[in-house]
C-alpha cells in the first residue's frame, strides 16, 4: 500500500500516514529496552551501567546514517515534487553508497580505540572491559546499524512506510530471540546483548537494499546505477545537520551525564538514568515516527511551491504533537513506578530513586513533541542550518548548562530536572525561528 506526498493532509490523512511510521519507530524503540531489560535483570548492575556509558559514543558515529536519511529525504522528495524522478532515483542510489563507504571508513579505528574511549568516559574496572566488549562487537556491525537508520527515512519518501513497519517488526523480534538465546542459554552475557542487536541491525540494514534493488520493488523509489555528486551530498548533509547535530548533542549530553551520576550518586544514578533514556526512547519514538512522516510531505509540497498547504501542514502538526505530548506526559508519569520496577525491581534504594528521576523528568515531554518538530520542519524546508541550529541550543546549550548548573542550586534532583527547564526555553526559542521565517517560506 502507498501513502502519497501530494494532496491535501487534513488531521485524519495525517494521523493515518504518520501510525506507519510511529509503529516503525516505536518497535525501532524495543532494541535497546530488550538489552536494557535482559542486560539489567539477567547480566547485572555493572554490565547495565557500562552498556549506557558505551553506548552514546558508538551513536556518535551510527547517527551519521540518520543524517544521510533524513537529509536525503528532503533532497529526493523535493526533486520528485520537481517533477524528476529519474533525478531523485540516482540521489537516492549515491546516498546509500556513500553510508556503506562511511561505516566502512569509521569501522577499522573505533575498533581499536575503544579502550581508551571507554576510559574517557570515566569506565574502570569490570565496567570498562564491559564497555569494550560491547563497543567492538557494536563496531563491527556498523554497516548494518547505519543503513538501517537511513532507510527509516526513505520509506515514507518511497510511499511504503508499512515496509518500515514490517521491517522494525521483523528486527525487534530477531533482537528479543537472539537475546534470550545469546544471554540465557549460551551465557554470554554482554558480549550477546551487542551481539544480538548488531544481528538484528543486518536485516534492518541489508534488506531494504536487496528489495528497492529488485523486482518485487513496487516503490517510488529504486536503486539504479549512480556516479557520487559532491553537490548533492553537500547538500544532504547540509539538510541532515539538525538531526545529526541533535543526535550528537543527546549522546554528548548522556556523557555527560553519566560523569556527573557516577560523581553524585556512583552506579545507581547511572543505572536510574539508564531506565530514564529507555522510557524516554519509547516515548520519543511517537514524535520521531511522526517528523519522519510529515519530512517529506513537507519537502514534496515546498518543491511544489504549493504554500497553503504548508501552513495547513505547520498548523496541524503543532496542535497534533502538543495533544500528544500531554497524553505521554500523564501516561508517563503514572507508569513511572511499574517501569523503574520492571528495570530493577530487584534493589528497592535504585527503584525509588528510578521512580524520583522519571516523576521529574517526564513532565518535559509535554513540549518535546513541538520542540522537535520545529526542527524537521526546517528540515524538510531545506535549510539545514537553522534546524541543526535549534538541535544545538537545544541539547549542547540549553539542557547541558541545566546539567552542571541545578545540581550545584538545587542538589540530586536538579540533574533530573535540566529537562523541564531546557525544554521550555527551547520552544520560545523555536516558536520565535518560525516567526522569523514565516514570510521567507509563506507558511
Amino acid at each position: 500500500m502507498k501513502v502519497a506526498l501530494d494532496g491535501h493532509y487534513g488531521y485524519r490523512r495525517l494521523v493515518k500516514s504518520a501510525v506507519p511510521g510511529i509503529l516503525m519507530m516505536l518497535v525501532g524503540s524495543i532494541y535497546s529496552v530488550v538489552d536494557g531489560l535482559f542486560v539489567s535483570n539477567f547480566v547485572g548492575t555493572t554490565a547495565f551501567a557500562a552498556l549506557n556509558v558505551i553506548w552514546p559514543a558508538i551513536m556518535l558515529v551510527g547517527a551519521l546514517g540518520l543524517m544521510i536519511g533524513t537529509g536525503g529525504t528532503a533532497l529526493v522528495s523535493m526533486t520528485m515534487g520537481q517533477g524528476n524522478h529519474e533525478g531523485a532515483q540516482r540521489i537516492f542510489t549515491m546516498l546509500i553508497q556513500f553510508t556503506v563507504v562511511l561505516a566502512v571508513i569509521f569501522m577499522v579505528p573505533m575498533f581499536f580505540l575503544m579502550e581508551p574511549l571507554a576510559r574517557m568516559l570515566g569506565a574502570e574496572g569490570e565496567m570498562l572491559h564491559q564497555c569494550v566488549v560491547y563497543g567492538r562487537i557494536c563496531t563491527i556491525g556498523l554497516p548494518g546499524f547505519m543503513l538501517q537508520m537511513c532507510f527509516q527515512s526513505f520509506y515514507m519518501t518511497a510511499e511504503k512506510p508499512q515496509l518500515g513497519t514490517v521491517m522494525s517488526i521483523v528486527c525487534a523480534v530477531t533482537n528479543m530471540v537472539l537475546d534470550a538465546l545469546f544471554i540465557l542459554v549460551f551465557h554470554w552475557g554482554l558480549a550477546g546483548a551487542a551481539a544480538a542487536s548488531m544481528a538484528a541491525c543486518f536485516v534492518g540494514g541489508f534488506y531494504p537494499v536487496w528489495y528497492f534493488s529488485s523486482k518485487r520493488n513496487s516503490s517510488s523509489l529504486k536503486l539504479v546505477y549512480a556516479l557520487f555528486n559532491r553537490r548533492h551530498i553537500q547538500k544532504t548533509c547540509s539538510n541532515g545537520l539538525s538531526e545529526y547535530v541533535g543526535n550528537i548533542s543527546f549522546n554528548v549530553l548522556a556523557i555527560c551525564y553519566n560523569l556527573q551520576l557516577l560523581r553524585l550518586m556512583g552506579e545507581n544514578g547511572v543505572a536510574a538514568y539508564s531506565v530514564l533514556l529507555y522510557y524516554s526512547y519509547i516515548f520519543a519514538a511517537v514524535f520521531f515516527g511522526y517528523n519522519i512522516t510529515v519530512t517529506p510531505v513537507i519537502g514534496f509540497n515546498y518543491g511544489a511551491g504549493d504554500k497553503a498547504e504548508l501552513r495547513s501542514l505547520l498548523r496541524r502538526s503543532l496542535v497534533l504533537l502538543l495533544a500528544l505530548g500531554f497524553m505521554i506526559t500523564l501516561v508517563s508519569e503514572l507508569s513511572a513506578r511499574p517501569a523503574a520496577r520492571l528495570f530493577v525491581g530487584y534493589d528497592p534504594e535504585l527503584t525509588e530513586l528510578t521512580v524520583r528521576a522519571l516523576r521529574i523528568s517526564m513532565a518535559s515531554f509535554v513540549l518535546v513533541g513541538v520542540n522537535l518538530f520545529v526542527s524537521a520542519w526546517f528540515t524538510g524546508l531545506g535549510n539545514g542550518k537553522v534546524s541543526a541550529a535549534i538541535s544545538f541550543v537545544r541539547n549542547l546549550v540549553l539542557e547541558l548548562g541545566f546539567v552542571f548548573l541545578l545540581p550545584a542550586l538545587l542538589g540530586p534532583d536538579g540533574i533530573w530536572l535540566a529537562v523541564d527547564v531546557a525544554e521550555v526555553c527551547c520552544l520560545i526559542l523555536g516558536l520565535s525561528l518560525l516567526a522569523v521565517y514565516r514570510k521567507r517560506y509563506g507558511y
